[in-house]
């Protein structure tokens, strides 16, 4: 097989895999309600479990995350697959909430690793494949990341409606596609020679002369992680709470707001960074309205509508988001740049759901707690819009 041949197939099975990945993450989603019943569990321990798997992604992309750059793309992804796989196995023979938490733990720390080896292997594989359209790889990335992030849960809904066994079965399967997926990526042509480098940990670095625009960027990361985190760990709950009980609907839900944001960052990737941010902050702020709305009123339908808004601005705003670091930082700190950013974000995602999950043990009614989260999203996302009218972006960004 030529060169060229084997990085193309490469390029697929390393997507292939990171949507994978991607995808256990969230299998737990349509879950948590089966957990609840079973178990007996308050909504603060759902979302404990959640915040600690933001905890691992985080704790890994700074740790972790860029060590593929000298030690290879292989000897990253690899161990990372397996480390999922744990995960899963762990699951399929033991489904209760104690190893549920801990896997939640391992399958984070797998996930920051996997994220940015993954979306750095497509790029350098596209590249040496000989294929036009360089944006390429950086499309494919984005529908395997946030993509399989919906898949997961959509899967894992089909799997409990029709399948037995529904806290081992998805976690069976997806071990399968893990130990699959882990002997794949062997055969896949390194990119990076192995360099032997002092370890350090990745550092966050904030440019200094656009200050103000980037603290924005962070700002924004934030709010639009808070919705993710919304539907990843209590949809189930909220529409349990809306009398829509069971898995599934839980489940397709959150499948339907990653898809499209997948699809909202695919569709308007060409679009200038500002005009992302812009447009990002609209739909968001938009959806977020509706979905309050509907919880306040017990429409399911506005609920799941306006989380389907929200989760297109959630797509484009973070490819806006992202793009503004990058641009800011100087060459050599950009990785430095984006690591804030997702800092801002998994706080996000971690910090509000809590506060919805420890306020709901204490009594407090979804139709209440999510409207003031909100509320509290829309807050944030206004003064994103203040502080990037304030800041302009400099000329040489």
């Amino acid at each position: 097989m030529s060169s060229t041949r084997r990085h193309r197939l490469g390029f697929l099975v390393v997507a292939s895999a990171f949507a994978v990945a991607m995808a256990f993450a969230t299998v737990p989603t349509p879950l948590w309600a089966l957990y609840r019943v079973r178990d007996g569990l308050p909504t603060v321990v759902v979302t404990v479990a959640f915040a600690v798997y933001a905890a691992g992604v985080a704790i890994a992309l700074f740790t972790v995350g860029h060590l593929s750059d000298h030690l290879g793309r292989r000897r990253v992804l690899v161990p990372a697959l397996a480390l999922e796989a744990v995960a899963a196995l762990a699951l399929t023979l033991t489904p209760n909430v104690v190893v549920l938490v801990v896997a939640r733990v391992v399958t984070g720390l797998a996930v920051g690793a996997v994220t940015p080896t993954a979306t750095a292997w497509l790029a350098e594989l596209h590249g040496r494949s000989a294929a036009r359209r360089p944006g390429t790889a950086a499309v494919v990335a984005t529908a395997a990341n946030l993509g399989g992030l919906g898949l997961g849960s959509l899967v894992a809904g089909f799997l409990v409606g029709h399948l037995g066994d529904p806290l081992r079965v998805p976690h069976l399967v997806f071990l399968v596609l893990l130990v699959v997926s882990a002997a794949a990526v062997r055969s896949v042509p390194e990119t990076v020679t192995a360099q032997h480098r002092p370890y350090r940990v990745q550092r966050v670095a904030v440019p200094a002369a656009a200050r103000g625009r980037y603290l924005a960027a962070a700002l924004a990361s934030f709010g639009l992680f808070a919705v993710l985190g919304l539907f990843s760990s209590l949809a189930p709950a909220v529409l349990a709470s809306l009398g829509h009980t069971g898995a599934v609907p839980g489940g397709l839900t959150a499948a339907s707001v990653f898809a499209a944001a997948a699809l909202s960052q695919v569709l308007l990737v060409t679009l200038p960074a500002h005009h992302q941010l812009r447009l990002g902050l609209v739909l968001t702020a938009a959806g977020v309205v509706v979905l309050g709305a509907g919880v306040l009123a017990g429409t399911v339908a506005l609920f799941v509508g306006g989380g389907v808004v929200a989760g297109a601005g959630v797509g484009v705003l973070l490819k806006g988001t992202l793009t503004t670091a990058t641009s800011l930082a100087p060459a050599g700190s950009r990785g430095e740049a984006t690591a804030g950013i997702f800092l801002a974000g998994y706080l996000g995602m971690a910090v509000p759901a809590l506060a919805v999950g420890f306020s709901s043990s204490a009594g407090v009614a979804f139709t209440v707690s999510v409207p003031v989260l909100a509320a509290v999203v829309l807050l944030v996302l206004a003064s994103v819009a203040l502080a990037l009218r304030a800041n302009p972006a400099p000329a040489t960004a």
